[in-house]
């Protein structure tokens, strides 16, 4: 298991990628790929990217934009609706 130290790190050596959290990007279609497209099964991944556009947006204003991230409200918007659903569960 990764401690925080690890993530952030992590975190910031994909906010320096070009384009800007493309290697989580990536890890998406690498999973989706091989849990035969079951998105379910690749929230963890998910919820990497929105955290890596997240800090991109922090960094560089919700006006930046990067292929990698939805544009920044609706980034907020299914930040908020994963943790309601998360609630739920």
């Amino acid at each position: 298991m990764q401690n925080n130290s690890d993530i952030t790190k992590g975190l910031e050596q994909d906010l320096k990628t070009d384009p800007p959290c493309h290697p989580r990007a990536c890890a998406i279609q690498d999973c989706l790929q091989k849990s035969n497209y079951k998105e379910e099964r690749c929230q963890k991944e998910v919820d990497a990217l929105y955290e890596c556009c997240n800090a991109f947006y922090q960094k560089n204003g919700d006006d930046a934009s990067t292929v990698s991230c939805p544009k920044a409200s609706l980034l907020r918007l299914k930040m908020k609706q994963r943790a309601v659903s998360s609630k739920k569960n």
